[in-house]
């Protein structure tokens, strides 16, 4: 399994997520989309709706890609071995995340609100039209340590656990927190299932990721105590019990301090200041970001090739 992780966590690196590409997320969204509207149809009970929903859609992924994974090992073993590092791959978002985090700031750095406002508001899910800049380098700086744990550290986890099919599971569960999991109106009750089940799904990545993040800062010669410092002191002041610890970890690496009032969907929504206000943040805190994402996805990565390397041949 080692050696499938290695391709798949390289064509990540090298290719990312080309947009002209048919994603197996694609493809999950699309399924998620045609069975809300008719289990909301169908089923009175939205709740009930909403867990038949994750039901269907992360079990249908988890069988759809063992099977995929089953016939091609059966036509030839590398057909199989190419097949599945190709599908391990498409759970991976290193590049991506720091390509688009980029982006924001290279608007930043000509002054461009407008722009850096559309690029922020394709990766995170809060308003962005009345964030001024201060505002703006601390939503792609919390969305960038967020994404370090559902884009880099959870596909990892579960790659190495269950290969392609439980990496893609994964991300079934995380694509229908993303569509579904909110506390509106509309899906209090329809999405209650899918914001369980991502907490349940990140909850040991996340605490992985508490143990990286310093590791990596102090790898980095950034504030690898402090990071552990206010880890400890502030990742339960966030409603998730999963993304608190990696911003945490991230104002503490930085020296910045996160979290404040956001808006989502027209709704205002404040949360509790995570880290130390050592200086005011400024826009060189997203490659500062964006660097240390990098960093941990490679510590990350190499401790668990060097622990499926060993298990392989010692065990």
């Amino acid at each position: 399994m080692f050696l499938k992780i290695i391709l798949a966590y390289f064509l990540d690196l090298l290719i990312g997520d080309p947009r002209w590409f048919p994603h197996p997320v694609k493809g999950i969204g699309k399924l998620i989309t045609f069975l809300e509207q008719r289990l909301r149809t169908l089923i009175s009970n939205q709740r009930t709706a909403g867990i038949i929903l994750s039901i269907i859609v992360v079990g249908s992924t988890y069988v759809a890609i063992f099977f995929a994974v089953r016939i091609s090992s059966h036509i030839n073993k590398w057909v199989g071995f190419i097949i599945e590092s190709f599908l391990i791959f498409t759970t991976f978002s290193t590049k991506d995340l720091g390509k688009e985090a980029d982006e924001v700031y290279q608007a930043l750095k000509i002054d461009n609100l407008e722009l850096a406002k559309k690029k922020l508001s394709m990766i995170v899910g809060r308003d962005t039209e009345n964030l001024n800049k201060d505002e703006i380098i601390r939503a792609t700086v919390e969305t960038v340590a967020e994404n370090s744990v559902d884009g880099v550290i959870s596909p990892l986890f579960y790659a190495a656990l269950g290969g392609a099919p439980l990496a893609l599971a994964y991300k079934a569960i995380s694509t229908l927190d993303s569509m579904v999991g909110y506390k509106n109106e509309k899906y209090i009750y329809f999405g209650w299932c899918s914001a369980k089940l991502d907490d349940v799904a990140n909850y040991i990545p996340a605490r992985i990721s508490a143990l990286l993040i310093p590791l990596t800062s102090f790898i980095l010669r950034k504030r690898g105590q402090s990071a552990w410092r206010i880890i400890l002191q502030d990742k339960n002041k966030s409603p998730s019990p999963n993304e608190g610890i990696a911003e945490a970890g991230f104002a503490g690496a930085l020296g910045i301090q996160l979290g404040g009032t956001a808006s989502f969907q027209g709704r205002k929504s404040s949360r509790p200041f995570v880290g130390e206000k050592l200086r005011e943040k400024e826009q060189e805190d997203i490659p500062r970001a964006i660097y240390l994402m990098h960093g941990l996805s490679s510590v990350c990565f190499l401790i668990e090739v060097g622990i499926l390397w060993y298990l392989q041949n010692f065990l």
